[in-house]
């Protein structure tokens, strides 16, 4: 074979070897763009509602809120608390107010949770014989870390107010169980 020859074959060779490798190369750079906004699939909501009525002694209370994950480990949220409780011929309170929440799921079945809450607490007194009527408005400012045990959307567990002061506190205890569910 002349050099000519050689170099025919090789530039065909080169031609059919071009040819193969970019249509698997064009065929590997197809892909779907996908403009679709992912944030509101990955936002739940829910929250809780209260109702306890005893021997006269009311308290109604509505907490929604909402939670965005992450991933499937982390969630950062938050919520409103609304209130209202009553004791009767002592006291009637309206309680409002905010919260952060922060939950972390290390293994599905465990959920470890973090929320800040600030509420206004609006209390207005009856007079007794031993007292005058009077109100008392503050914030209360209560920190919980608590755990849980989860099972799809619910949630079951405990959590404990770090910041808690039997003085001050709006809760009779630091200790608080709860039941969280998002849909």
């Amino acid at each position: 074979m002349n050099n000519n020859q050689i170099s025919i074959v090789f530039k065909s060779f080169f031609v059919i070897l071009a040819v193969v490798f970019s249509g698997s190369v064009i065929g590997q750079q197809k892909y779907v763009i996908d403009n679709r906004n992912h944030f509101w699939d990955k936002v739940q909501f829910g929250g809780g509602l209260g109702l306890g009525i005893g021997s006269g002694y009311t308290d109604i209370s509505v907490m929604p809120s909402a939670i965005y994950n992450v991933n499937e480990i982390v969630a950062v949220g938050v919520g409103l608390q609304f209130g209202y409780l009553s004791s009767k011929s002592y006291y009637n309170s309206f309680v409002y107010g905010g919260s952060l929440v922060g939950l972390v799921n290390p293994i599905p079945e465990i959920q470890l949770s973090a929320e800040l809450e600030q509420v206004r607490v609006n209390t207005d007194y009856n007079s007794t014989p031993y007292r005058p009527s009077y109100s008392d408005n503050y914030w209360n400012t209560a920190l919980y870390l608590g755990a849980g045990y989860r099972t799809g959307n619910v949630t079951i567990g405990a959590k404990y107010d770090v910041l808690y002061n039997a003085q001050t506190s709006l809760y009779g205890s630091g200790f608080m169980p709860f039941v969280r569910v998002y849909f």
